[in-house]
């Protein structure tokens, strides 16, 4: 019977569920603030995970970048620690990457609703011409 998830699946989750707790008790950088991590990806061979993480509070992505950055650069010391946890013979290397996946779906929910905000102004134009018309 084959499994559901692979082991890079599993070691994808336990690293992202020890990270949402690692990085606000460890890293002190005051660029990094609140984190997201909202994905991990892991290598087959276990070798590299790329961590997806967004910044609460944070629009401007000259902030973001310089939280990514210091993230990079703590990489190492969140690996150590990651190491200690995890029970396993090598940690990952971990890479940081800004997920602008969240920003953008929020700007195309907002102009999805100013479209149908158009959408409905115009309809309700058209519904009153009508009106009048009948009378």
């Amino acid at each position: 019977m084959p499994r559901e998830f692979t082991r890079a699946d599993r070691v994808a989750d336990a690293i992202q569920r020890l990270l949402a707790t690692l990085i606000p008790q460890e890293v002190r950088d005051p660029r990094v603030g609140m984190v997201n991590i909202n994905d991990v990806t892991v290598t087959r061979d276990m070798a590299y995970a790329k961590v997806y993480v967004t910044f609460v509070g944070t629009d401007d992505s000259d902030e973001a970048k310089e939280g990514v950055q210091a993230l990079n650069k703590a990489a190492g010391f969140v690996r150590s620690l990651l190491a200690k946890e995890l029970s396993m013979r090598s940690v990952p290397r971990l890479q940081f990457i800004y997920d602008k996946t969240s920003i953008r779906g929020q700007q195309l929910s907002s102009l999805i609703d100013q479209a149908v905000a158009k959408d409905r102004a115009r309809r309700a134009e058209v519904g009153d011409d009508q009106d009048d018309e009948d009378q």
